[in-house]
């Protein structure tokens, strides 16, 4: 049997986060710019997905402060993240973005979303010891 209870939630200082280092609560001069690159980086689950699992990789802090949060959207949170991370656009500016995307492109984002997800929780797991039967072969799927 997996463990798939809720990781206990985790709060760090807004100083900590990473994400703030990459304009994700910021502002940009050109919306219209950031809009256009937003749209066109989101489109492309491949690319999205992978600048989702770097901020996994990347951003210890802000992951563990956003991802134990389940009040929140954690897939519109690693989206937001992986866009401010690619081209430090502005979380608002992504949201709008989503807006332009095509119902099999938001399907295809939310997927590779899923995945960083996932992925994140089972390495949070293992490396806190929050789950004795979490396999190294299971991780190991992830990880190479």
């Amino acid at each position: 049997m997996l463990c798939c209870s809720k990781i206990p939630r985790v709060y760090r200082r807004y100083d900590e986060w990473e994400e703030v280092k990459f304009n994700m609560w910021g502002g940009v001069d050109n919306i219209n710019k950031y809009l256009e690159m937003a749209i066109k980086f989101t489109g492309n689950h491949k690319l999205y997905g992978l600048y989702m699992n770097r901020v996994v990789d990347e951003w210890p802090v802000s992951c563990e402060n956003a991802l134990t949060d389940y009040s929140i959207n954690r897939k519109a949170w690693i989206g937001h993240a992986a866009t401010a991370l690619a081209i430090k656009c502005p979380e608002d500016v992504t949201r709008k973005a989503w807006k332009y995307l095509t119902y099999e492109q938001q399907v295809l984002a939310n997927k590779e979303a899923s995945v960083a997800i996932a992925r994140w929780e089972w390495r949070y797991r293992e490396n806190n010891n929050l789950c004795e039967n979490v396999g190294n072969e299971v991780l190991s799927i992830w990880d190479t």
